[in-house]
């Protein structure tokens, strides 16, 4: 690890075979905390090379403990966090209203590292189990319409970089790399990323895979549609600006979406949402980032997307599926 610090300290960048060995040894207890924690510094003050992402992920998914959910075709919508925004947990909200419009989903998530309340806070505050069986896992998706994947329970040697993670507090290159590595590998993929760099790096990515995709970033600053500005939506089909004129509904203030200042109150946020109880702002701000999640997986326009997600929001069914979901 010295040897490799160095090389970046002196502003070399490393291979994908070098970044993809470094999180292996990392996950094998070689290195300890004050190397770990200089080595994802590292990539705070300097920007994250494609062969360096490809190299981590590439990691990431050959340590983690993968679960075939293939059979149910699958979206995720999952954002790379790391925007600073603090907005409500718009993508898991999203989630549930996109399985109760009939797309099934494979929820990718984790503890929130540089939000108040990231997705698994939220979902484990309202009552949400999380488990790596297949089984149940299966049993969830077939019944609810969606399956919760918690990261730490299928990234186990990540366990040596979590607690670094937390006393960083601030994103780190793992923020960029959540999205990619669910360890059901759906084939139809929403993602939200923080800037515009990000967007190129998964582009390519995506690029030279076989899935199907929208890749998000609102030109705001925020790694989802916040419906406060423009948006850049690049796809496997095209490359489009969004604003919330499209949708034929108002622009938003950031104060409009705040997801609060803790679990307790993001929590709050979310029940008072999904019950059918949001302001139209916030039921805009789900509704269009589930409309797009709906349109990627099934084919169809932005708009027609976003009317199925709205029918699945006010009908209660979203909150139906929160419900089993739970009661599993």
């Amino acid at each position: 690890m010295k040897y490799i610090l160095n090389r970046l300290i002196n502003h070399e960048t490393i291979s994908a075979d070098e970044a993809k060995q470094i999180l292996i040894n990392i996950s094998k207890g070689d290195y300890n905390k004050s190397q770990i924690a200089s080595f994802l510094t590292v990539f705070m003050m300097r920007s994250v090379t494609l062969e360096e992402i490809k190299g981590f992920r590439n990691a990431l998914l050959e340590l983690c403990i993968p679960v075939d959910l293939s059979a149910y075709d699958p979206i995720d919508l999952c954002g790379t966090g790391g925007d600073g925004k603090d907005t409500f947990n718009i993508s898991t909200l999203s989630s549930f209203v996109t399985a109760a419009a009939g797309v099934p989903v494979a929820k990718h998530g984790n503890y929130g590292v540089s939000s108040a309340c990231g997705s698994s806070n939220v979902l484990e505050s309202l009552g949400v189990t999380f488990s790596n069986d297949p089984e149940f896992l299966e049993r969830a998706i077939s019944t609810t319409g969606i399956c919760v994947l918690h990261a730490p329970l299928f990234h186990p040697a990540m366990k040596n970089v979590a607690p670094i993670r937390r006393e960083l507090g601030v994103k780190t290159f793992f923020n960029m790399l959540g999205p990619m590595v669910n360890p059901s590998s759906p084939k139809n993929q929403m993602v939200g990323v923080f800037n515009l760099e990000l967007l190129r790096l998964y582009t390519y990515l995506y690029q030279d895979s076989d899935k199907n995709y929208s890749i998000v970033h609102d030109l705001g600053g925020y790694d989802e549609i916040s419906l406060t500005n423009t948006v850049k939506i690049v796809s496997n089909k095209s490359e489009v600006l969004f604003s919330a004129e499209d949708l034929g509904v108002k622009s938003n203030t950031q104060e409009a979406i705040f997801g609060g200042n803790n679990v307790a109150e993001a929590s709050k946020i979310f029940k008072k949402i999904i019950g059918g109880h949001g302001t139209e702002a916030q039921n805009n701000v789900v509704c269009a980032n589930a409309g797009l999640a709906i349109a990627t997986a099934k084919q169809l326009t932005h708009i027609e997307g976003y009317e199925l997600a709205k029918e699945a929001l006010i009908s209660g069914k979203a909150n139906k599926c929160l419900t089993k979901l739970i009661s599993l």
